[in-house]
C-alpha cells in the first residue's frame, strides 16, 4: 500500500520543503510540495493524492483552515501537521480537524517517516474493520460520523468522538483500556491526552442520556465500558 502513496505536501519553508521532498520521494512517496494553503488546495483538486503532511503555520491559507478544506473534499485521507508551536489548544484544534498525528518543529526524516507508515497501517486495517454499529435504540455510522436514533435528529460526531465510540463498540459490554484508547487515538497516553479523552466520554454520554438501557460507566484505574441492557 505504501507504493501507491501520492503525498501532497504543503510547507511554507522552501528548504524544509525541498528537503522533505526528496527524503519522502527516496523513500518511494511520490510527493507534490505547494508553499501556502491555497496552493496546495488547488493541487487537491486537481490531483489524486493518498496522503497530506500539512505545516500548520502558512502565508495565504494556514494549515488548519487548509484542513477544514480538505476534509469537505475527503473525510478519510490521512493527515499529518506539522508545526513549530506545542500548544496544546492547537494540537486539539488538528485533531479536531481529523488530523491522524501531529510532528512538532525541529524533528528528524526518519520520525516523519514512521509517524506516516504507522498511519498508513492503520488506515488499511480500518478498511476490515466493522463501521455499522447498533448500540441499543441508536446506530453508530463510523464511515459517515453519524449518531442515528429513530424519532430523532441525527448526531453528527467529530472525528474523535467516533473514533472513541467505534473503539468502545468493538469493546461493548467489555471493559476498554484506558491506555489502550489513549495510544490508538491520541497516540501517547500523556496526562493531558487522558485528561482530553474523558472530556470526549463526557460527550459521548451526553448522546446517549435519553436510553435507559445504555450506560457509558468508568471503571477506576482501568477504563471505560459501553454496557448496553437488550
Amino acid at each position: 500500500m505504501e507504493n501507491q502513496m501520492k503525498v501532497l505536501l504543503a510547507e511554507d519553508d522552501k528548504n524544509l520543503g525541498t528537503i522533505l521532498k526528496a527524503y519522502l520521494e527516496a523513500k518511494g512517496f511520490p510527493t507534490t510540495l505547494c508553499g501556502d494553503g491555497h496552493e496546495a488546495l488547488e493541487k487537491f483538486k486537481r490531483e489524486d493524492y493518498n496522503f497530506c503532511v500539512l505545516d500548520v503555520m502558512m502565508p495565504v491559507m494556514d494549515g488548519f483552515t487548509l484542513a477544514a478544506e480538505i476534509r469537505k473534499l475527503d473525510k478519510k485521507i490521512p493527515m499529518l501537521f506539522l508545526t513549530a508551536k506545542a500548544m496544546h489548544e492547537d494540537k486539539l484544534k488538528g485533531f479536531e480537524l481529523g488530523a491522524d498525528d501531529y510532528l512538532t518543529k525541529p524533528f528528524s526524516m526518519e520520525e516523519l517517516l514512521l509517524r506516516m507508515k504507522a498511519i498508513i497501517r492503520r488506515s488499511a486495517e480500518d478498511t476490515v474493520r466493522p463501521s455499522i454499529f447498533t448500540i441499543g435504540s441508536f446506530t453508530f455510522d463510523y464511515n459517515r460520523q453519524l449518531l442515528q436514533r429513530q424519532g430523532t435528529e441525527d448526531s453528527k460526531l467529530t472525528s474523535k468522538e467516533s473514533e472513541l465510540l467505534r473503539l468502545l463498540c468493538e469493546n461493548i459490554n467489555r471493559v476498554l483500556d484506558r491506555s489502550v484508547a489513549l495510544n490508538k487515538i491520541w497516540y501517547d497516553d500523556s496526562y493531558f491526552n487522558a485528561r482530553s479523552m474523558d472530556v470526549y466520554i463526557t460527550k459521548l454520554r451526553k448522546y446517549f442520556k435519553d436510553d435507559p438501557n445504555i450506560e457509558l460507566m468508568n471503571v477506576h484505574g482501568v477504563g471505560f465500558k459501553l454496557l448496553v441492557n437488550e
